[in-house]
């Protein structure tokens, strides 16, 4: 199975949170999967971490390459088919949030399952591993 992270299943999965599915925990641990986390993921934390709405490591850099390489996740960069994915994608007036709608998008472009508590997902067509 092909796997994209949200960015909550990223966090849960490497804190050891009970809040990760069963589903979602066992489908990230197969030994099979390819995982990947996008740019956007952590990018999206870095902000977060910043303006304090969340607790993450202060080294940041070398904890999140650090958990890549633990984990064997796979980085997703954005590219312009991801962008032009983001367009094509369908306006939802309860779901703008812009690092949901690229992780959408790039899970579609690149044929990825995204790993998601997230029920409005469903939506864009994308199959959602919960």
């Amino acid at each position: 199975m092909r796997l994209l992270l949200d960015t909550h299943a990223f966090l849960w999965w490497v804190t050891e949170s009970p809040r990760l599915s069963a589903r979602a925990r066992s489908a990230i641990a197969d030994t099979e999967a390819q995982v990947r986390v996008s740019v956007v993921t952590i990018w999206e934390i870095a902000i977060k971490k910043r303006l304090d709405r969340l607790v993450y490591p202060d080294d940041f850099a070398a904890y999140t390459r650090g958990q890549f390489a633990d984990n064997d996740f796979g980085v997703l960069d954005v590219t312009l088919d991801h962008v032009f994915g983001v367009y094509d994608l369908a306006q939802f007036a309860d779901h703008r949030d812009p690092f949901d709608r690229m992780l959408a998008a790039q899970a579609r472009t690149e044929g990825l399952a995204l790993v998601s508590a997230d029920a409005n997902f469903d939506r864009y067509g994308i199959e959602r591993v919960w």
